[in-house]
């Protein structure tokens, strides 16, 4: 049984589109971000609004493509198709652009989308054991304050920065809360809500709002799970699902998991929990602290990214999953190499069965999908029943 929440949660995609337009027009400046290394508690440290920008459907595609090749990457055309076809409500009301340089595809993307917006590209360092990362990113938040206080033409205090650093770790502790959930076994969630309540927290306006939402939402699925309510039986094989970020939109291998009849418990990427394992310190010096907490992400442009595999094993264990399915997008380069050492690692290390997902946002592939995925289930359940 779904939590009744779930219909408002789903309507915030119209409602946020109406608040941040009645935002810019009463004058509230609006930052708009891509990646999960942004670091939005230095625009919120700046009185804005900051927001997760479009990039995760097939339509505005084929327009990015007259500008872009097609052998790229899904998210970067979609993200640069939504901008040029002025489609996306949050970027056409930003005022500055987040940009970040995590692979070559979205840094050239970039260049072309700079001339349509005001635009901050921070050079995040991608090499994992190099004694200057910290430092260089440190700079590179430094850079990005600077930017904002020049554009809006005040001063980001310290103070407003411990403020702001309070209120995202405050939303990250919810969502990690939320998230946990579905260590429960049977999981109380559906995966595709849980990626729903999460993706859409980016596009909150009003984080407050924002953050009071998600812990109604934990309160009605616990009295849910106190009355034997879940999402899935207990003989649903519980998967994880690592890789590329998802959202409304780009979930259709999440979908044909679920409607296959397994349960994705947990959500291993960038949209999902891997922006929640770690919280900001707030007792350190704050531009040190945001650095060290965003350099931290263990994402597969980083050289190397052992931090995944420790995720994928912490969670592999709380959640009790019983095979991983690592969806890659087709062009993302990093995360299709870095799917050899995961595959390695979850079937020698975990001793789980395992299977990549290479795919678009299209739906022409959406037969053989089914196909693969459910023939996946089908290894796991009689692993299983030969185990009992």
């Amino acid at each position: 049984m779904r939590p009744s929440l779930m219909e408002k949660i789903e309507g915030l995609r119209g409602v946020n589109s109406v608040k941040i337009k009645e935002a810019s027009e009463a004058g509230k400046k609006v930052v708009g971000m891509y990646c999960v290394f942004s670091p939005q508690e230095i625009a919120l440290a700046a009185d804005a609004i900051s927001v997760t920008l479009c990039g995760t459907k097939q339509e505005p595609i084929a327009e990015a493509e007259k500008h872009l090749p097609r052998n790229l990457c899904p998210l970067i055309k979609s993200s640069y198709g939504f901008a040029i076809t002025d489609t996306c409500p949050y970027f056409y009301f930003s005022d500055v652009l987040l940009a970040e340089t995590t692979c070559d595809g979205k840094k050239k993307m970039y260049e072309l989308m700079g001339k349509i917006k005001p635009m901050h590209v921070m050079n995040l360092p991608q090499t994992a054991n190099d004694p200057d990362a910290l430092e260089n990113w440190k700079k590179e938040m430094v850079k990005f304050k600077s930017f904002l206080e020049e554009k809006f033409n005040l001063e980001i205090t310290d103070e407003k920065l411990r403020n702001a650093i309070k209120l995202v770790n405050r939303e990250r502790s919810a969502l990690k809360r939320l998230h946990k959930l579905n260590a429960h076994k049977p999981a109380p969630l559906s995966g595709m809500d849980m990626m729903l309540a999460q993706w859409l927290k980016g596009f909150n306006v009003d984080k407050e709002a924002g953050i009071d939402l998600i812990e109604e939402l934990i309160k009605e699925t616990e009295d849910q799970m106190a009355r034997g309510i879940y999402a899935y039986g207990e003989e649903a094989p519980r998967i994880l699902l690592t890789g590329v970020p998802i959202g409304a939109g780009s979930e259709k291998v999440l979908k044909i998991i679920e409607e296959a009849g397994g349960s994705v418990v947990a959500l291993e990427n960038c949209t999902g929990y891997k922006g929640l394992d770690s919280f900001v310190d707030e007792t350190k010096d704050p531009i040190e602290a945001l650095a060290e907490k965003y350099l931290s992400t263990p994402c597969s442009c980083m050289s190397n990214n052992n931090g995944r595999l420790d995720l994928i094993k912490r969670l592999a264990e709380e959640y009790q999953v019983d095979g991983v399915v690592d969806l890659t997008w087709q062009a993302c380069h990093t995360y299709n190499i870095e799917s050899f050492t995961v595959r390695n690692f979850v079937k020698d290390e975990l001793g789980l069965p395992f299977i990549q997902i290479e795919t678009d946002y299209s739906d022409s592939d959406t037969g053989q999908l089914k196909v693969r995925i459910e023939a996946f289930l089908e290894t796991i359940e009689t692993a299983v029943e030969g185990a009992v």
